[in-house]
């Protein structure tokens, strides 16, 4: 990488997002650092899927600056794959699964540009990797809830990107593609990639990401995640929904 670029993946300075004039996201800064699993917590509500989208300029904020490896994100906007909410898409439209991760090579060979035979052999074995080769040529509609999940994300490593945005990848999936999400995951974070990942099960949070974001409005904290996912912070995103999240043995006021 050129020296004079930034090493920093991603670097967000004051950013405050509002809708109709409320404030959903407030003043946030930080800096991620390269090659780790960032996990984003929050309760409902507290700006977590909008931060992403407030990074990658999907929706209008009020200020801020956003910058990956150093430079604005129009002019970076190579470097990134993103995994929406799946409840976001549009799962009637006419494709099928391995269309759709050939879109994930768009970024590299331009739209006007008809896939090469290596383009192709890549949108294959993404879908490989996520064990859905067998499924390339069933309608996306036609695919469970995990299976599309899972081509998403296979869409999302045809892009070759070296930051990750997912948010909430492990909603409403089967234990089998969750094993599976987090073994990618895990794959990418080894060859160096920076992953961000809006998470709401509290009590796999040690287990999966070793940074965390906690967040409601404001930033709560960010750092490694056994340095920062303590009662005391968990108290104060949370507040007194966090009696709430104690369904498990695993996860506790007194000791996490």
């Amino acid at each position: 990488m050129d020296e004079n670029i930034s090493l920093i993946p991603v670097s967000v300075k004051n950013l405050t997002i509002a809708y109709h004039r409320k404030p959903v996201l407030q003043e946030i800064d930080l800096e991620c650092p390269e090659g780790k699993l960032i996990g984003i917590v929050g309760p409902n509500g507290a700006g977590k899927s909008t931060l992403i989208k407030g990074i990658l300029g999907l929706v209008p904020t009020v200020s801020g600056e956003v910058e990956i490896y150093g430079k604005p994100y129009k002019t970076q906007r190579k470097l990134i794959g993103y995994v929406p909410q799946r409840e976001s898409v549009d799962w009637d439209f006419p494709t099928n699964a391995f269309d759709v991760v050939l879109m994930g090579r768009y970024g590299h060979i331009g739209w006007f540009r008809r896939p090469s035979s290596l383009d192709r052999e890549i949108a294959m074995n993404c879908l490989e990797k996520v064990g859905m080769a067998d499924f390339a040529n069933r309608q996306i509609s036609q695919l469970s809830g995990g299976q599309q999940q899972r081509v998403f994300l296979a869409r999302a490593l045809a892009q070759d990107a070296a930051i990750y945005f997912m948010d909430e990848p492990f909603a409403g999936v089967d234990a089998a593609t969750e094993k599976a999400i987090i073994s990618l995951l895990n794959e990418l974070k080894t060859q160096g990639k920076t992953v961000l990942v809006v998470h709401h099960d509290l009590q796999t949070v040690k287990e999966y990401f070793d940074w965390l974001l906690m967040l409601n409005v404001r930033k709560v904290a960010m750092g490694p995640t056994e340095e920062v996912f303590t009662p005391e912070n968990l108290q104060t995103t949370y507040g007194g929904r966090l009696a709430l999240l104690k369904t498990g043995e695993h996860l506790t006021i007194a000791g996490i």
